[in-house]
């Protein structure tokens, strides 16, 4: 008998102690967080180079009207060697749509930071193809991928805006997909109306949920026990109706974009977790498309060390939702 009470004390008292300890860190993250998103922007970061003059011009802002059809946001750090293929790629499939002359694009690479060759690469680029298809945007400090992205979708101009990941893993021709996906559910053609279609709200997100059988054979027990603990804590913290919420090939209308990068709080790699839990409370909806993905050499994640991270980033992220700690900056402006 004494043995059980000693047994409840232990746990009732172990129990206050640990409840004592989470009020704390709640209380320690309400007084530590913004509860909106501060964007910083430096001087320079607001201007980019027209490589063929010298001059810098000034980007404009996404809460202008759109001027193009498209934006591809590309984030890289330190990419100088797979940044040139992805490009070949990627200006290869626009400029063929371009031919006709119904079709405008843009490419804004966003070096984050990056302290190697990454500008030099991007700059002979935009020599050849002129500044209004190529801009780049040079952060002055490492934000993360969260942080160039959204400095990147901030500066575009178009109706549609896509963000594609530097090394090329979908292949770009995969963004047909995607479009067809806006274009059928918006019921409109963002060719003949881009400022239609760029009010409305919608997200296509490119997804390799349907290649995970293959990869679950071709990886280890331990890295497939890990993959599967992160969708785990995907579905419990962030949103449980997307299968794949880390392929880089996401397509915004306009409108859809400037509310979810307005209210982006995290600035790293769970960035797109964050982005899509914003579109979930902003009742905006997201289509998930099966896209090609080859994994390539030089990836700047870390598998155990990065999903464990992440994993506790969508907790906090969670967290700091719950309690107030952070909100949305779109749903303050209604």
């Amino acid at each position: 008998m004494e043995t059980y009470i000693n047994l409840c004390s232990v746990l009732f008292y172990g129990s206050a102690a640990l409840f004592s300890v989470f009020l704390a860190v709640c209380a320690i993250l309400i007084a530590i967080s913004n509860r909106y998103p501060i964007i910083m922007r430096s001087r320079k970061e607001k201007y980019f180079m027209d490589p063929n003059s010298g001059k810098f011009v000034e980007f404009p802002s996404i809460y202008d009207k759109s001027t193009l059809h498209l934006s591809v946001i590309i984030p890289a750090y330190n990419e100088e060697v797979r940044l040139s293929p992805m490009l070949d790629e990627c200006i290869a499939f626009l400029e063929d749509r371009a031919k006709d002359g119904n079709f405008r694009y843009e490419i804004i690479v966003v070096s984050d930071g990056s302290v190697d060759n990454t500008v030099l690469v991007a700059k002979k680029y935009c020599k050849q193809l002129g500044i209004e298809k190529f801009r780049i945007l040079e952060l002055e400090t490492n934000r993360g991928k969260g942080g160039a992205v959204r400095l990147g979708m901030l500066s575009a101009r178009g109706a549609f805006l896509l963000f594609a990941d530097a090394d090329g893993a979908t292949k770009f021709a995969d963004f047909s997909k995607l479009e067809q996906s806006l274009k059928q559910a918006l019921k409109s053609d963002y060719l003949l109306e881009p400022e239609v279609c760029a009010n409305q709200m919608r997200i296509a997100v490119g997804s390799r949920a349907h290649m995970q059988d293959d990869a679950v054979a071709h990886r280890s027990i331990f890295r497939t026990i890990l993959m599967h603990g992160f969708h785990t804590f995907v579905w419990m913290f962030a949103v449980r109706d997307i299968k794949d919420t880390q392929c880089g090939f996401k397509l915004f209308t306009r409108k859809a974009a400037m509310m979810c990068f307005d209210s982006l709080h995290v600035e790293r790699w769970a960035f797109d977790a964050e982005l899509l839990y914003i579109a979930k409370k902003l009742n905006i909806p997201v289509t998930e498309v099966a896209v090609n993905w080859t994994e390539i050499e030089g990836s700047k994640l870390v598998p155990i060390w990065s999903w464990l991270q992440m994993g506790k980033d969508l907790f906090v992220i969670w967290l700091r939702y719950q309690i107030g700690a952070w909100d949305i900056a779109q749903q303050k402006q209604k």
